[in-house]
């Protein structure tokens, strides 16, 4: 008799995986007793590691006092402590938190704040959105048209908005010209925003949004200097806010709380989520400034949306104990420090690979892409599942990895993404290396027979 499938719709419905029964520090344990190093922290979510003892007695102690209250009746002190620990400084001009359960959440709610916000200022012809092409905002139908992953998309395409349109990426190592220095490709880019907003009537455009460091959908790609100011300056220009999608890249991931600290600009809106709470409980937000907010509340005096699990106590308690940890123990440093050996010691082992052809990322968020040609930045012939082939060698060697198909276009490209807990040593970002230069060589030897 066949043994019996598991009930739980898992993302394979051929294949159950193995089940995790404990976690400590980077380290995950299996049923069948492996340790598996988690070095994409899952994706991109576990900052702190796992069962982090500080973050525990901070769930449990508020387990024991009040775990829920519907935000339409009540307010929480996690939720009011939180909101004051992110933006009570208020970063960049960003004043306000509204917490949902995920990235997905925190996207819908920005693109439906700007919606609003406009409406309030008898602006309704601003319906327009634009994003850019190898993008990923999430998987809700609102998040998923604005994200311009074409393999996620496609089986949705005549479900989503025609609001969304999309532009090229900064994406350097495909969309650059070989003759373009990187201040002409910036033009270039900022130009074809300009002429976006000009075909779509810019007093039509809502939001200009985009991720400071794309995430999975292309691997960890950070924007050339200069990129996000003109961005900034094309929105400012025509009336449009800016939202920035952290979800991913956010919270400390490339060495400063928000990425977007290390582009000389800030967002009107902006997206968290993974990061905030490392795991620990299911949570997001969405940031906003104090002139967004305030123009709805001389308005209609109340934003038009939300959620069943909005502000939940205990997810905040767990993201505000989470947001303690990283500013008492000083994990910004460590992201540096352990971002910056872990680009060295990648570029040692790859860098003269004659099948990576790109190196790239920020602090503690960094990939590599594979391709068959370094010369003609060729990619693997899809068919080969390349990516799917190291995800699983790795993890039979006790490594954790991200890896990603459809880097280039969303059928071509394979790269697979690194993001260490923030406490990862140094001799851990020296083990995650070599697992994964083992992983890639075993899988590209079978491939080439």
């Amino acid at each position: 008799m066949a043994a019996r499938t598991s009930r739980v719709l898992h993302r394979s419905l051929r294949e159950t995986p193995p089940k995790a029964i404990g976690g400590e520090g980077i380290y995950l344990f299996a049923e069948d007793g492996r340790r598996i190093i988690d070095a994409s922290g899952g994706a991109a979510v576990s900052c702190l590691g796992h069962q982090h003892p500080r973050v525990i007695a901070a769930m449990a102690k508020q387990a024991s006092t009040l775990a829920y209250a519907h935000t339409a009746f009540f307010s929480s002190e996690p939720a009011e402590a939180l909101a004051e620990t992110l933006v009570g400084h208020e970063p960049g001009g960003l004043a306000y938190a509204y917490f949902v359960s995920g990235g997905s959440e925190a996207i819908e709610a920005s693109i439906k704040l700007a919606r609003q916000y406009f409406l309030e200022r008898g602006e309704p012809q601003r319906q327009h959105f634009i994003a850019r092409r190898q993008s990923y905002h999430g998987n809700t139908l609102g998040a998923l048209a604005a994200g311009g992953n074409a393999w996620r998309r496609a089986p949705y395409a005549p479900l989503l908005s025609a609001a969304f349109s999309h532009v090229t990426p900064a994406f350097a190592y495909h969309e650059k010209h070989d003759s373009e220095s990187d201040a002409q490709f910036v033009a270039r880019l900022a130009a074809e925003l300009e002429s976006e907003f000009q075909r779509l009537g810019p007093e039509t455009v809502a939001a200009f949004l985009a991720e400071p460091v794309v995430g999975a959908t292309a691997g960890a790609v950070t924007a050339p200097d200069g990129y996000f100011r003109a961005m900034r300056e094309i929105c400012d220009r025509h009336g449009a806010l800016l939202i920035l999608d952290e979800v991913m890249c956010g919270m400390g991931r490339t060495g400063t709380t928000h990425a977007w600290e290390q582009e000389g600009i800030a967002p009107d809106i902006q997206a968290i989520a993974k990061g905030l709470g490392g795991g620990y409980q299911p949570i997001g937000a969405m940031l906003a400034s104090g002139k967004v907010i305030d123009t709805i509340r001389a308005g209609s005096g109340a934003f038009q949306h939300g959620h069943t699990y909005l502000a939940h106590p205990l997810a905040c308690a767990a993201a505000l104990a989470v947001q303690e940890v990283i500013r008492e123990d000083g994990l910004l440093d460590c992201v540096k420090e352990r971002g910056r050996q872990l680009e060295q010691r990648l570029t040692e082992r790859f860098g003269n690979h004659r099948h990576v052809g790109d190196i790239r990322g920020r602090g503690l968020f960094w990939a590599i892409e594979l391709v068959a040609d370094r010369a003609s930045r060729a990619s693997f012939d899809p068919a080969l599942k390349l990516h799917q082939k190291i995800k699983a060698e790795a993890f039979a060697n006790g490594l954790g990895c991200y890896p990603g198909g459809g880097t280039v276009d969303g059928v071509r490209g394979d790269h697979v993404l690194l993001a260490p807990p923030y406490i990862a040593s140094a001799d851990e970002i020296d083990l995650i290396v070599d697992k994964l230069g083992s992983a890639v060589d075993n899988v590209l030897r079978s491939a080439n027979h």
